[in-house]
């Protein structure tokens, strides 16, 4: 089995992930693990933006289009999945890394996840609805539950003030508690907190934000040109917006209220940007605060920011390349 740090690509939205993570793989005789909360479903291509046939043949990819949208897979879930991969992976003696933009999965895998960490369908969308009703009591219910875990959430970040609610109505216990118990379940150890069998690496793109937000623009503009807007309908068609999950993300749930009349296509456009904007905001300083990643600016010369990425993972020496704020 590799003693090598497995070796995880992170940043926000459209930076550059999964071309510099094929990079890499050619030059480190690795296979793709995706770190991602919304590829990991099927007929969602487009508005996810996941790796195109070429892609996919020239590199081999894992965890990509395999679960339905009106399925629910967990961080914990996940985590395991991965750990099972990785053993695949390794059994070969290929480099697994894992890429994406999804900051809870990175968490469950170097953190650990609470195996009572389950999830509930019904529960959610009872919580999205009351949350649409009303935020701010939602966010005063917490408070009033968990003073100390309602102060990290916004009470713009939908997500993860009904996960939070969510948490309590299944466990019985406060999100404080609940993710203080997650270390009894570590499959990984984040590279630097200690040696492990199993150790990671993590390296955050980064890119100056004018940059990225025209790259963001330019992909969004794009996508609805290839036929999101129509993928969008085929999923309406066949699962309900309430019980996917996945329909709710960023793009899709814009597009549902396109096709309800809500916005013309100009509006659509900016809407969509903005979200994806904000969103990549978030992911960027949720990344740069977890287990002090090697961060590597990004100016769109993908194969020569891969060389540095090899050199860094065994460099006994950690260090930031460049720092980008938003």
């Amino acid at each position: 089995m590799s003693e090598n740090p497995i070796l995880a690509i992170v940043g926000p939205t459209a930076v550059g992930k999964t071309s510099v993570a094929i990079a890499v793989a050619k030059k480190i005789n690795g296979e793709i693990i995706g770190l991602d909360s919304r590829q990991i479903y099927k007929g969602m291509s487009i508005g996810t933006a996941q790796p195109t046939l070429e892609e996919v043949n020239s590199i081999p990819h894992h965890l990509i289009s395999i679960r339905e949208p009106n399925e629910t897979v967990s961080a914990g879930e996940y985590a395991d999945l991965v750990k099972d991969i990785v053993g695949e992976i390794q059994n070969k003696e290929k480099e697994p890394i894992l890429c994406g933009g999804a900051g809870l999965y990175l968490d469950a895998l170097t953190l650990g996840i609470f195996k009572e960490s389950k999830t509930n369908p019904d529960i959610r969308v009872r919580l999205s609805r009351e949350y649409d009703e009303a935020p701010d009591v939602m966010l005063k219910k917490l408070k009033d539950i968990d003073p100390d875990y309602a102060e990290k959430v916004h009470i713009n970040n939908k997500k993860r003030l009904i996960r939070a609610l969510e948490i309590v109505e299944i466990t019985g216990k406060i999100p404080t508690e609940h993710f203080k118990e997650q270390a009894s379940n570590q499959p990984f150890l984040s590279a630097g907190r200690q040696a492990g069998r199993h150790s990671i690496f993590t390296v955050l793109l980064s890119m100056e934000r004018q940059l990225l937000i025209n790259r963001i623009r330019e992909r969004t503009k794009s996508m609805l040109e290839n036929g999101w807007i129509e993928e969008t309908k085929v999923l309406r068609e066949n699962y309900s917006v309430e019980k996917a999950h996945s329909l709710d993300s960023i793009g899709y749930r814009q597009i549902c209220q396109y096709l309800d009349g809500e916005y013309s296509i100009e509006e659509l456009e900016e809407e969509i940007v903005i979200r994806t904007r904000q969103f990549a905001k978030r992911q960027y300083t949720w990344f740069r605060n977890r287990g002090n990643p090697v961060e590597i600016d990004m100016d769109g010369k993908y194969e020569e920011r891969a060389e540095l990425i090899p050199m860094s993972a065994t460099s006994l020496e950690r260090r930031r390349v460049r720092s980008v704020g938003f």
